[in-house]
């Protein structure tokens, strides 16, 4: 299936760009979240005369991701798991509780979905995720995670 780019898309291209995706990807993902369109001549037609417009709207996004990466790269977040005596935690650390946490220590709405890791967590010590807060910014955070205490 082709389509054509509503904006900048990682590894994928940039706006107006005409690209060859999946059908499940292009139909469930990009054309349904609005960041693009299904290559048709009036839809490259119609890319191209916004595009200005378009690329406007993507300045101002990354602009904002610009202000959270601030705010957010480079920092540490602590979470306290009950975990084996080999360090393994019961259960893992989910992007969703990450994202929680960023929520309620800085105050930045971050998807569970823009969150990835470099390896599962599931054991004590600390790890790295990177967030991606648009095309071309993206955060680098430390997840630090520790046994929690018995409680007796």
């Amino acid at each position: 299936m082709e389509v054509v780019l509503l904006e900048n898309i990682k590894n994928l291209g940039q706006i107006g760009d005409i690209v060859r995706v999946k059908r499940g990807h292009g139909r469930n993902f990009l054309i349904k979240y609005g960041k693009a369109l299904k290559a048709s001549k009036e839809n490259i037609d119609f890319v191209n005369k916004k595009k200005d417009e378009l690329n406007v709207k993507n300045l101002e996004l990354k602009k904002d991701a610009k202000k959270i990466n601030d705010i957010i790269n480079g920092k540490s977040y602590k979470f306290s798991k009950r975990a084996k005596e080999n360090l393994e935690l019961y259960g893992s650390i989910k992007p969703l509780e990450i994202s929680k946490r960023i929520e309620e220590e800085d105050k930045v709405n971050i998807k569970a979905s823009q969150i990835d890791f470099v390896s599962e967590i599931k054991k004590i010590g600390t790890f790295k995720a990177k967030i991606n807060l648009h095309a071309e910014v993206q955060a680098l955070i430390h997840i630090e995670v520790v046994k929690e205490e018995e409680k007796s």
